[in-house]
């Protein structure tokens, strides 16, 4: 039952990375505007801050800073150690 349940796992992984992959390229490749004025065309594009490259490499910088302070913050370098000593008479 579990090879089963492991098995429909990764066919149900495998179809939704290909349904998004299908999704990412049906995108347009840019923001295209255009106005009508008194009978001339004009055509402006826009581009978004986030079809930047710097804005990604910031954002990748960043995120992995974060995750780097996240994985050394559980761990302490001061380690408490007590020792006991019983003496017997």
């Amino acid at each position: 039952m579990s090879f089963l349940k492991n098995q429909s796992k990764k066919v149900l992984s495998l179809l939704a990375l290909l349904f998004t992959n299908v999704l990412v390229f049906a995108q347009d490749a840019g923001t295209v505007t255009t106005t009508t004025t008194n009978q001339t065309n004009s055509v402006t594009t826009s581009e978004q801050w986030y079809m930047q490259p710097w804005a990604w490499i910031v954002g990748g910088i960043i995120f992995v800073l974060l995750l780097v302070a996240l994985m050394r913050g559980g761990s302490s370098s001061k380690k408490v150690v007590v020792t006991r000593t019983i003496e017997k008479e």
